[in-house]
C-alpha cells in the first residue's frame, strides 16, 4: 500500500522534527501508517543530528517518509519552519516524534479542519503515555494565576490558579475555540501560515505554540481544539527535564510575556517576571534532582 504521495499533490503535510527520540520516532510512523484514512499525504522527518540513530532507523522501516537530517541541533522551530518551506500541502500538521495516534485519521482530522475554515490552528485531545486525558486547550492565563500556577501546580495541582488555567470543569470531551493548544501536535491551514507567518525561531524549543496562536488570534483566526481525534504523546522524550532546559523553558515564557502581554503599566512588572520564572526553573531543578535520588 502507498502511504505517501508526491509533495505536490499532498492534500496535508506532516512535519516531525526529531532529536534523539529513539523508538518513539518510529512508532510515531507506525501509527501515522495504520490511521492514514484517505488523504494523499506528504510525511517529512526533520532530524536535528540526532546520534541514536532514530531517525534512519524509523524512515528506514517506513520508507515512505521523506527525511532530511540536518548537520547540527538547530531546535523545533527553525526545523519546523525549514519542513514547512519543504511541504507544499494546503494542512500542515507539525507533529512531535512522541507522539502515537489514538483514534481517528488523519483523514478525519483535516475533515474537521474544513468544517471550520476559520480554524488557524486545530489541536486534538491529548492523551497522557497512562491513557489519562492531558489539558490541552487552555486560555491565556491572568497574571496572578500565571504565577500561582507556576509556584503552585506541580506540588498542589488542586489550587484554584491551576484548576482556573487547566479549565478543569471541562472534561475535553467537547469542541470549543481555545486561546492556545500543546504543541505536540498542530494543524494549520497553510494560508494561516502565510498570513501571519511561520514560528518565531525566538522561541526555538518552547513557547513557539503560544507565540503561533497568539499571532493568529489577533489576526482574526481562531484556536480550536476537537476531541474527534485523539492522541497518545509520551512528554519530554527529546527534551528531558534538565537544569539547561528548565531555563530554556524560563526564557521563553518570558520572551513572550515580554513580547505580547506586558504592553502599558505591565513593563514594569518584567524584571519581577524574570526573576520569578528563574526561580521557579531553579526549583523545577531542585524538586526534579530530589525525586529521582
Amino acid at each position: 500500500m502507498t502511504v505517501t504521495v508526491a509533495p505536490e499533490a499532498a492534500e496535508l503535510a506532516v512535519v516531525i522534527v526529531n532529536f534523539n527520540a529513539g523508538a518513539f520516532l518510529e512508532r510515531c510512523l507506525a501509527s501515522i501508517e495504520r490511521f492514514r484514512g484517505d488523504v494523499a499525504l506528504d510525511v517529512l522527518v526533520i532530524d536535528n543530528a540526532s546520534h541514536d540513530g532514530s531517525h534512519t532507523d524509523a524512515v528506514s522501516a517506513h520508507p515512505w517518509a521523506r527525511l532530511i537530517e540536518n548537520e547540527t541541533n538547530v531546535y523545533l522551530s527553525p526545523a519546523w519552519n525549514q519542513g514547512i518551506r519543504e511541504t507544499s500541502a494546503p494542512y500542515v500538521l507539525l507533529l512531535n516524534p512522541d507522539v502515537e495516534w489514538w483514534s481517528g485519521t488523519l483523514a478525519d482530522y483535516v475533515a474537521v479542519a474544513r468544517s471550520h475554515p476559520d480554524a488557524g490552528i486545530l489541536g486534538p485531545m491529548v492523551r497522557n503515555s497512562d491513557g489519562t486525558v492531558y489539558e490541552s486547550g487552555r486560555p491565556f492565563p491572568s497574571i496572578v494565576d500565571a504565577a500561582g500556577h507556576a509556584f503552585l501546580g506541580s506540588v498542589r495541582p488542586g489550587n484554584p490558579f491551576t484548576r482556573r488555567y487547566h479549565m478543569q470543569g471541562w472534561d475535553r470531551t467537547t469542541e470549543r475555540a481555545v486561546d492556545w493548544v500543546s504543541g505536540c501536535c498542530m494543524l494549520f491551514p497553510r494560508s494561516a501560515l502565510e498570513e501571519v507567518g511561520m514560528l518565531d525561531e525566538s522561541f526555538p524549543l518552547y513557547g513557539e505554540e503560544l507565540d503561533v496562536a497568539t499571532r493568529l488570534r489577533e489576526s482574526g483566526w481562531t484556536v480550536r481544539y476537537t476531541p474527534a481525534i485523539e492522541i497518545v504523546h509520551e512528554s519530554g522524550v527529546s527534551t528531558g527535564r534538565s537544569a539547561a532546559t528548565l531555563r530554556m523553558h524560563s526564557d521563553s515564557i518570558y520572551r513572550y510575556y515580554r513580547k505580547h502581554r506586558a504592553a502599558g503599566w505591565r513593563r514594569a512588572t518584567l524584571p519581577a517576571a524574570w526573576a520569578a520564572l528563574r526561580l521557579r526553573a531553579l526549583l523545577e531543578a531542585r524538586r526534579g534532582r530530589s525525586t529521582t535520588r
